[in-house]
């Protein structure tokens, strides 16, 4: 056997009360368990390598199922941002933008729309797009960085937003029927290549030009390969409880099943409702919906700049947004959407410049604004000409209350939104899991260690169909985190983001360490995670 774990307090993922255990790993996988091996007297066993585990607990690994690594893990070897959390799977393809399926015009259009996101834009040559569909680029993953692979595993979702725009632009416009038909066949595609399920950006363009109708065809597709549906929804301000309640309605009409994307309620209008979110989704999970949702354990979310504008702004894409704000009579428009009326990408709420805090640019003589607030709408229009609309931003906007009900609910998971771009990212992206260990399992006692260890694991593992992860099994997957119950906690924080996490010292992506004493190696584990039954699963 290659390695065993001694005496390790095994919270194996389940909900069920933690046990002590010697834990054997051969093979990529979890050969044996022997539980409280010290006191049964018995042979103990043995393997090249032993671990001392005594005082700290293994967990499987942690899944992020909402994950902006699209580029990352092809930039970036090292990726000690998710690593060293404890994640060894991530879930990419999110809010209806990424990469495939795509053809040449539609990648350059998708790579501008979210630098702010991934970097990759344009004159950005540090990623090499050579793949066009989602199989394609699934196994540009697996042969990453020589062909050695990546830093964790990771699952995609085929990106609606882009689907749109391949078949029909940036239209605001219901599709004609061939354009439906257009979008069905690439959905189908994507997943046939090993795509878990489809995502949508419904406050971002050109995804949400798209009717419930339209969605749900979509969704139909989705559902007849097992796959699930995952919306960034209308609004997570204004009339946030009704756009819960469409998406629920369209999952259930498409016999989809569906997934909250970071399910949150912002702004101040909703301050203190999530509880009435949760009655809406326990009335329909009682009712017969399979519905799953994840957060991340902080109050501010994170977007870019040019992401709060309305809707119609952006028809026609980048550039046609960015005549728009050149053009004074067009941009008095766009203040009067945005602080008077609600803009659609401000999620009917009326901007409150105060909460937007520049977090990164993509013009590096803009770099004295990072950290800064957006004081008014003429800034804000002059920076998103001079970066191009490359800004990111963090809006203050969220609610601690909110926060700790939603995550303590029966189908919640965890889920970083990491965006891993700008001088100063949202900490989620280097800290969400610990995060949740630490500060909301040992200090506030919100949630015990075996529910969140539950909700960071199985429950994903379960919405993404996995038999064979996030659990600790005989004969799963070693995708496995030890950390110390004690001290583990979030590094990151908003003045010093990139901050690794303490108190985690050992992370195994498929049985290889990633994670070593505190350290990263130089194992590039992960592979690309394909639908079952898909090609190349």
């Amino acid at each position: 056997m290659d390695l065993v774990f001694r005496d390790a307090e095994v919270v194996d993922g389940t909900g069920e009360p933690s046990y002590r255990a010697d834990v054997v790993i051969g093979g990529g996988r979890i050969v044996s368990i022997v539980k409280e091996a010290a006191q049964a007297g018995c042979q103990r066993p043995t393997a090249r390598r032993s671990v001392d585990a005594e005082g700290l607990v293994l967990a499987p690994g942690f899944i992020d199922m909402h994950a902006h690594s699209d580029l990352a893990l092809l930039r970036d070897p090292d990726h000690s941002a998710k690593a060293a959390q404890g994640v060894t799977l991530e879930v990419l393809g999110q809010d209806g933008l990424s990469y495939a399926p795509v053809d040449d015009r539609t990648l350059a259009e998708v790579r501008r729309t979210v630098a702010g996101w991934n970097g990759g834009g344009p004159g950005d040559e540090s990623v090499d797009f050579d793949w066009r569909t989602v199989g394609e680029y699934l196994d540009r993953l697996d042969t990453a960085h020589g062909g050695r692979g990546i830093a964790v595993n990771a699952a995609y979702l085929v990106p609606q937003g882009t689907v749109r725009m391949h078949a029909l632009g940036w239209e605001d416009r219901p599709a004609t029927g061939a354009e439906l038909d257009r979008m069905r066949r690439l959905v189908a595609e994507g997943l046939e290549q090993g795509a878990v399920g489809m995502s949508s950006g419904l406050t971002y363009t050109p995804g949400m030009y798209a009717p419930d109708a339209e969605l749900t065809e979509l969704c139909r597709v989705v559902a007849s390969y097992g796959g699930y549906y995952c919306p960034h929804h209308r609004s997570y301000g204004a009339g946030a409880l009704e756009a819960y309640a469409e998406m629920v309605a369209l999952a259930r009409a498409a016999g989809c099943a569906l997934h909250l994307a970071h399910a949150t309620m912002n702004f101040g209008v909703n301050k203190g409702r999530a509880p009435e979110l949760l009655a809406l989704l326990d009335e329909a999970l009682d009712g017969g919906a399979d519905i799953s949702l994840d957060t991340y354990p902080y109050t501010p979310g994170a977007t870019t700049l040019a992401a709060v504008l309305p809707s119609w702004a952006h028809e026609g894409g980048p550039e046609a947004l960015l005549a728009r704000l050149a053009d004074d009579a067009t941009a008095e428009r766009i203040r009067h959407h945005l602080e008077e009326l609600g803009s659609d990408g401000c999620h009917g709420v009326p901007v409150e410049w105060h909460t937007i805090e520049v977090s990164g640019v993509t013009d590096p003589a803009l770099a004295e604004w990072v950290g800064r607030t957006v004081p008014d709408w003429p800034t804000a229009r002059r920076l998103l000409l001079e970066d191009r609309l490359g800004m990111t931003i963090l809006q203050h906007v969220g609610h601690e209350e909110n926060v700790r009900a939603i995550m303590r609910h029966r189908v919640h998971t965890g889920g970083s939104d990491g965006i891993l771009q700008g001088a100063k990212p949202h900490p989620r992206a280097y800290g969400t899991f610990p995060e949740y260990l630490g500060r909301y399992v040992r200090e506030e006692g919100v949630l015990s260690l075996e529910e969140c260890v539950a909700h960071l694991t199985s429950r994903p593992a379960a919405r993404l169909r996995l038999p064979d992860r996030g659990r600790i099994r005989e004969g799963f997957v070693a995708d496995l985190v030890l950390f110390d119950p004690t001290t583990v906690a979030a590094g990151s924080t908003y003045t010093a983001p990139r901050t690794l996490p303490t108190g985690i010292p050992h992370v195994l992506v498929n049985g290889r360490f990633v994670i070593e004493d505190g350290r990263r190696t130089d194992e590039l584990a992960g592979r690309a995670i394909r639908r079952s039954g898909s090609r190349g699963a």
